[in-house]
Parts: C-alpha cells; sequence; structure tokens
C-alpha cells in the first residue's frame, strides 16, 4: 500500500484558494469589493509573520457568520462548480496517476475546511486534512478555529491522528509522497519516503537542491 500527501495552495493549485473564495464572495455581492485589498494585504502580513494564522482566519470566516447556514451551503456548492474550470492540468494528471495506482491520497492544507474540500472533490481525493472552522451552538460561524490549525509541525499530528483513526501508521505504507510548494511544511517533508518540493519558495527550493529531493514545476494550465 502507498500513500500520496498533497498540499493545496501554490501546489495542486497555483494561487490562494482563500483568495479565489473571497472573489467568488464579492461576485455574489456577500463581501464588498474593498474586502479583496483586505484580504491580499493581510495575506502579505501572513507570510512575513507579521500576522497569525487565528487572525487571518478571523477576517476571512468571521463575516460568513451573519449568512444563514441554507445561503452558506448553496454558495459553497456553487463556489465547487466555478473553480472545477480552474483546475491546472499537471495537478489533474499527477492525482490521477496515484489514483490509478491505487494510493490512498489525501490533501493536506492549512486552509479552511469548507473551502478546502471543494477543491479536494474538484480533483477527485476523498480525504481531507484542513483547518476547521469553529461554529456556535446555533451553528454559525464564528471566525475562530476549532483546535489547532492544519499548519506547520501540526499537519504532521494531524495526519498521524487521521492514520490512527484507519489503525494504520506510516509503517504501514511502502512509500508515502507528499506534494508542497512551501519550507513551512518541512517537518511532514522529512516525515515521509518520498518528499517532492512543487514551484517551490526560496528556503524550500534550496533544501530541496541540496537533499536531491525531486522539484516538479507543473503546469498551471487549467485543463
Amino acid at each position: 500500500m502507498q500513500l500520496a500527501l498533497f498540499d493545496l495552495d501554490h501546489t495542486l493549485i497555483p494561487f490562494d484558494s482563500g483568495m479565489a473564495w473571497t472573489r467568488f464572495l464579492i461576485t455574489r455581492g456577500v463581501l464588498g469589493a474593498e474586502f479583496e485589498s483586505i484580504y491580499l494585504e493581510e495575506c502579505k502580513l501572513y507570510v512575513t509573520g507579521a500576522l497569525d494564522i487565528h487572525a487571518l482566519h478571523r477576517t476571512m470566516v468571521a463575516p460568513l457568520g451573519r449568512l444563514p447556514r441554507e445561503e452558506l451551503r448553496s454558495l459553497l456548492k456553487d463556489f465547487g462548480t466555478a473553480l472545477r474550470p480552474t483546475l491546472p492540468a499537471g495537478a489533474q494528471a499527477l492525482v490521477e496517476r496515484h489514483r490509478a495506482a491505487g494510493n490512498l491520497c489525501c490533501v493536506v492544507t492549512a486552509t479552511t475546511r469548507f473551502i478546502a474540500e471543494r477543491y479536494a472533490c474538484g480533483f477527485g481525493i476523498e480525504h481531507l486534512l484542513a483547518t476547521e472552522a469553529a461554529v456556535d451552538t446555533g451553528g454559525a460561524l464564528t471566525g475562530e478555529i476549532d483546535g489547532l490549525p492544519c499548519y506547520r509541525e501540526h499537519k504532521l499530528a494531524k495526519l498521524h491522528e487521521w492514520l490512527r483513526s484507519r489503525d494504520q501508521g506510516f509503517g504501514d505504507f511502502d512509500r508515502c509522497w507528499f506534494y508542497s510548494d512551501s519550507f513551512n511544511d518541512l517537518r511532514l517533508l522529512r516525515a515521509v519516503s518520498d518528499p517532492v518540493a512543487v514551484r517551490p519558495d526560496a528556503r524550500l527550493r534550496a533544501l530541496a537542491e541540496t537533499e536531491g529531493w525531486p522539484i516538479e514545476m507543473l503546469s498551471e494550465t487549467a485543463g
């Protein structure tokens, strides 16, 4: 048995899924046009370490707490349909190779689950580990994160937890791939037998070249 793990943003897709969701909400009139620049500025702060994942999550998710649950479900369904033409052919082919080989496939991402699961579904990947959005007693989104974010060292911890829930561990797999663009994923990259850098950031590229890890520059053309 073999395991294939995929990061989402800038790995399976060459863009930020949160920004795609934000732009979609703007076109639907749920958010004002100014929200795109607000989110972009916070993403820049997040990348530099000036803003943590909890604050970024709060900015993106808190405004949705006022929406009726049925309206949010409808928006997410429409978003899932709208994103399919944006999925890159190269990433689709990569996932399909693993699926055709019978490998267990899972997306492991810091992205909020209700966004990430639309992309996982689009790629035909059944399993997903993602950041969980907290809800209040009435089921409305609070803007907070439920538990630990699926980020940095927590990705590896959540993966171990998921495998234990399946009565499995790394030792049950002959090979395990993890595809990622980010040095932030170093813990998980070092934990697998086959780390692969995809469109890597500068630090990950330097490490991959030193370690002899494969570097993939998947086609960004939608397919």
